[in-house]
C-alpha cells in the first residue's frame, strides 16, 4: 500500500449557504443540503486514491449510520480499508455544517469511547508492520510522537497534520511530534498559533527549525513550501471556482500532495496537486462531496 491515513470518521449533515445562523428561536432555510461522509482519514485517503495510488485508511468504526456509510463510499472510492477496527455500539462522530458569511460553523457529536480505543498506537503500529506503507498520515497529540519516531524507524515517511483543538489541548506535546515528522501539513491560523509568531515568516522560521519541510495551505492563496534557509509560494493548481463548502479542502490537499509524492512528485509538484484538490473540494458539498445514504440521493435541494 502507498498510504494509509490514521483518524475519525464523521458522518456530516452540511447546508448551503445562508445569510447567517438563526438566533434561539428562529428557523432558516437554504436551497442545498447534502449527506456527505468526513474526518482525515477518509478525507486523505479518498483524495490520495483519485490520483490513482493503493490508499487505504485507519480509523475506528461500529455499529451506526456513520459506519455504514463510510463503507459505502471507500468501496465507490477505492479506498482500501483492511486496516479499519470494528467495534460494537456507535462510534462515529456526526457533524453539521452550516456555511455563512464565507465560512462555515460546526455543531459535532463524538460519542464516548475508551481514549486508547481512538488513539491506539499500539494498534496503529500493528498496522504499518502489517501493510508497509511508503507513507502515512496522522495528527498531533499526546503520545503520537513515540508513533512517529518508530515508523520512521520502520522505514516509512511521515506527515503529521494538527488542529486547534490539538494545539489548545496541548502544544508541546504536538511541538514534540512535528520535530519527528517528515513533512508538517498546517495551516497559516495553525502554525501562528503554534509558534505564538507575529507573521506568517517568522511562524515558518520557527517550524523549520523543528521539521525540514513544513506546508501551509492558504485557501484561494495557494500553499507555501518551506524548508530551512528557503521558502516556495505555490498558486498553481488554483483554480478560480465559486466556493460551496470549505470542509475538507485542507484534508483533500493533503491527501493529494501525499498521492503525489508516492507517485514520485516533488513536493513542489505535490504541491500543485493539492492545491487543484482543494479547488475541487470547495466546489462539492461535505468533504469528499455528497454521499448517498440508504439509497437516498446524497444532495437535496430544497424546492
Amino acid at each position: 500500500m502507498d498510504l494509509i491515513a490514521f483518524g475519525s470518521v464523521f458522518l456530516e449533515l452540511v447546508f448551503g449557504h445562508v445569510p447567517a445562523l438563526p438566533g434561539p428561536g428562529q428557523e432558516i432555510y437554504t436551497d442545498q443540503f447534502a449527506f456527505s461522509i468526513g474526518g482525515g482519514a477518509v478525507t486523505v485517503a479518498t483524495a490520495a486514491s483519485r490520483l490513482g495510488v493503493r490508499a487505504g485508511m485507519s480509523a475506528l468504526l461500529g455499529d451506526d449510520l456513520g459506519s455504514r456509510v463510510a463503507e459505502q463510499h471507500c468501496r465507490r472510492a477505492g479506498v482500501d480499508m483492511t486496516a479499519c477496527r470494528y467495534v460494537t455500539g456507535p462510534v462515529t462522530g456526526v457533524s453539521v455544517a452550516v456555511n455563512f458569511d464565507g465560512d462555515r460553523a460546526f455543531i459535532s457529536h463524538l460519542p464516548p469511547r475508551p481514549a486508547g480505543e481512538r488513539r491506539d498506537t499500539g494498534r496503529w503500529l500493528e498496522v504499518l508492520r502489517e501493510h508497509r506503507p511508503r507513507w502515512c498520515y496522522v495528527h498531533a497529540g499526546p503520545g503520537v510522537a513515540p508513533f512517529v519516531r518508530q515508523a520512521r524507524s520502520l522505514g516509512m515517511h511521515v506527515a503529521l497534520a494538527v488542529a486547534h483543538n490539538e494545539i489548545d489541548d496541548d502544544a508541546a506535546a504536538v511541538v514534540d511530534c512535528v520535530r519527528e515528522a517528515d513533512i508538517f501539513l498546517t495551516n497559516e491560523a495553525e502554525l501562528i498559533q503554534l509558534t505564538a509568531a507575529a507573521s506568517l515568516p517568522q511562524a515558518m522560521t520557527a517550524a523549520t527549525r523543528w521539521c525540514p519541510c513544513v506546508v501551509v495551505t492558504r485557501g484561494a492563496d495557494g500553499a507555501v513550501v518551506a524548508r530551512p534557509g528557503s521558502t516556495t509560494h505555490v498558486t498553481d493548481g488554483i483554480e478560480p471556482v465559486q466556493a460551496r463548502d470549505r470542509t475538507g479542502a485542507g484534508d483533500a490537499f493533503a491527501g493529494a500532495l501525499l498521492g503525489a509524492l508516492c507517485q514520485g512528485a516533488s513536493i513542489t509538484d505535490a504541491a500543485v496537486a493539492g492545491n487543484a484538490a482543494g479547488s475541487r473540494t470547495v466546489t462539492l458539498l461535505g468533504a469528499v462531496g455528497e454521499v448517498e445514504v440508504d439509497g437516498l440521493s446524497g444532495e437535496v435541494p430544497i424546492r
